[in-house]
């Protein structure tokens, strides 16, 4: 197993759980002891967990996985997501992209079609659209988050607002009928309304991970959203609390 494989299911792991012990890590992921401890020593390093004696721990309310680490995660059930979600794109549409490993994967599909204007403040997602011609690419920008590769702030808000958007596709990190939808940075939450703002039609992809989960910083309500897209893993008392709001709900 790659190194870059072993700390994706590490993080996972320990997302998921919020702690594991390097004798339960090993077992997991096949390889010794002294490979497990290195590992965590490197993520503790980089501020993404913390080592405790024979393992780790993290608050996995709180643990922000940088967008590298989060790509290999639910793959199968994103790409369906994001196959369904550039079905609502109409031709000649100008479209507002968030980042998110979600949103990159409708960029992916969108990147294959011409006539149209996709806005973002993703740089992964400008840098895999600049080499489209067919495609007409507005990058937003502002200061840059290392975590999740997004440009986001005030100047990210104020170019945002000058914008008419067709629709818009939001990433987030947590969505409840209750608390709506959530992100782990205050000033990127700030940025992701922006683009509802300038959006005619606001639309949602989620994976159902990120389903009943609450993160920091209130993006909005669930009644500022049109459309939720997600896998078809939806629980349907999950879904109903979400149609209660106002929301469409799209299984992929």
């Amino acid at each position: 197993m790659l190194k870059a494989d072993r700390i994706a299911r590490i993080l996972d792991h320990i997302a998921k759980e919020g702690s594991a012990d390097v004798h339960a890590l090993t077992a997991l992921l096949d390889v010794s002891g002294a490979t497990i401890r290195r590992d965590l020593q490197t993520l503790h390093e980089q501020g993404l967990l913390h080592r405790t004696r024979g393992g780790a721990v993290t608050g996995p309310v709180n643990l922000e996985l940088p967008l590298r680490h989060r790509a290999s995660r639910q793959q199968e059930e994103k790409r369906r997501i994001a196959q369904a979600a550039a079905q609502l794109v109409p031709d000649g549409a100008v479209v507002g992209m968030t980042g998110g490993t979600t949103v990159t994967e409708i960029a992916r599909v969108l990147s294959e079609r011409s006539g149209l204007t996709i806005v973002t403040n993703a740089v992964n997602i400008a840098a895999d659209l600049i080499v489209r011609s067919d495609i007409r690419l507005v990058v937003i920008g502002g200061n840059a988050r290392t975590a999740s590769y997004e440009l986001v702030g005030p100047a990210a808000e104020r170019m945002l607002s000058q914008y008419h958007l067709d629709i818009a596709f939001i990433g987030v990190d947590g969505l409840t009928a209750g608390e709506g939808c959530t992100t782990h940075d205050e000033m990127e939450a700030h940025t992701d309304r922006a683009f509802l703002r300038s959006s005619a039609r606001s639309v949602v992809v989620a994976d159902t991970t990120k389903i009943g989960r609450v993160t920091f910083a209130e993006i909005c309500p669930l009644a500022d959203i049109d459309d939720l897209v997600t896998d078809d893993t939806l629980g349907p008392e999950q879904e109903k609390a979400i149609t209660e709001r106002g929301v469409r709900v799209i299984r992929a």
